[in-house]
C-alpha cells in the first residue's frame, strides 16, 4: 500500500507545483491576511493619538496582558494565520478529487488493483503536504513584514520544530475529514458548499485572531475544545515564548490532544472514505 500511496501522492503534487496559479494564491493569501488582520484588527491601534505620551507604555500593557506578552500583535497573529491558511487549504484540496471522479479518472483508479487506503491516504497526505509548504513560506513573509513576527532569542530549531508539529498534527486531522468530504461529493458546488458551512465557523470559534479570555461563555467553550484553538495555543507559546517555561503543562495537554484528534479523524474519516468509494 504504501508504493501505491506514494506514487499518488507525487502524481497529484506533480500537478500542483506545474501550475504557478494554484501556488501563487496561496502566497498571496498568506501576504494578504497577514497584513490586513495585523494591521485593521490590531488592538493597539485604537490607543487615541492625544495619549502619545503614554502611547508606547499602553500599547505594551495590551499586549502583554491580553496578547500573551507578544511584542507585536503579528507576532501574536502568525500561529492563528498559518492555522487559517491551514483550514482553508484542508478545505478546497478535495476539489481535485471531485475533478478526478468527474473525469472519470477516479473510477479507472477504484477498478485498479491497488488498496482503497492508498485512494484515500494519498488524498490527505497531499494535501498536508501542500498546506505545509504555504504554512512555511508564510512563516517567512511574517518575519519579512514590517513590524512583523519578532522571535525571541531562545527560539531555535526545537521549537522551530514543535511549533510546525502542531501545525502539521491540525492539518493531518482536518485533512482526513475534508479528503473523506471530497470522496463523498459528486461536484465542486457541493463540495464548496459544505466546506464553506464548516469552515468559517470553526475559524472564528477558535483563538486564531483573538484570544478566547475575550469571547462569552457559550463561545468559550467551544474555542476551548477547537482543534484549531489547541494548535494555536501550542504553536503560540513557542513563537511568542521561545520555550515552554511555566506552560509547559498547557503545551504539552494541547499537543497531546491534537494527537488524539488526528487519530480520531483518521480512524472516522476512512471509515467514512470506505463508504465513498464506490465505482458509477
Amino acid at each position: 500500500m504504501f508504493d501505491e500511496t506514494l506514487a499518488l501522492t507525487n502524481r497529484a503534487l506533480k500537478k500542483w507545483v506545474r501550475n504557478p496559479f494554484t501556488i501563487i494564491p496561496g502566497l498571496a493569501t498568506s501576504a494578504f491576511y497577514l497584513a490586513l488582520f495585523g494591521n485593521s484588527f490590531n488592538p493597539t491601534n485604537l490607543v487615541p493619538a492625544s495619549a502619545a505620551q503614554y502611547t508606547a507604555a499602553i500599547k505594551a500593557s495590551i499586549l502583554g496582558t491580553t496578547f500573551s506578552g507578544a511584542p507585536t500583535y503579528i507576532t501574536y497573529l502568525t500561529a492563528g494565520v498559518i492555522c487559517l491558511i491551514t483550514v482553508f487549504n484542508m478545505s478546497f484540496g478535495g476539489i481535485d478529487i471531485v475533478l478526478d471522479r468527474q473525469l472519470g479518472y477516479f473510477n479507472t483508479l477504484l477498478t485498479a488493483p491497488i488498496p482503497r487506503a492508498a485512494i484515500y491516504f494519498s488524498g490527505v497526505f497531499q494535501n498536508l503536504a501542500k498546506a505545509m509548504l504555504l504554512a512555511l513560506l508564510t512563516f517567512v513573509i511574517a518575519l519579512a513584514i514590517p513590524n512583523g513576527l519578532e522571535l525571541p532569542r531562545t527560539f531555535g530549531v526545537l521549537e522551530f520544530l514543535g511549533a510546525f508539529a502542531a501545525f502539521g498534527m491540525l492539518g493531518l486531522g482536518l485533512s482526513c475529514v475534508f479528503t473523506t468530504l471530497a470522496l463523498a461529493a459528486r461536484s465542486i458546488d457541493s463540495l464548496i458548499a459544505v466546506v464553506n458551512f464548516i469552515n468559517l465557523p470553526l475559524i472564528f470559534m477558535s483563538s486564531s485572531l483573538f484570544p478566547s479570555s475575550s469571547f462569552p461563555s457559550w463561545l468559550m467553550a467551544i474555542s476551548n475544545v477547537n482543534p484549531i484553538s489547541k494548535a494555536d495555543e501550542a504553536a503560540r507559546i513557542l513563537i511568542v515564548n521561545g520555550t515552554p517555561g511555566g506552560q509547559t503543562g498547557t503545551f504539552v495537554g494541547d499537543m497531546v490532544y491534537l494527537l488524539g484528534f488526528v487519530v480520531a479523524m483518521g480512524v472516522l474519516g476512512y471509515l467514512g472514505a470506505a463508504r465513498a468509494m464506490k465505482p458509477e
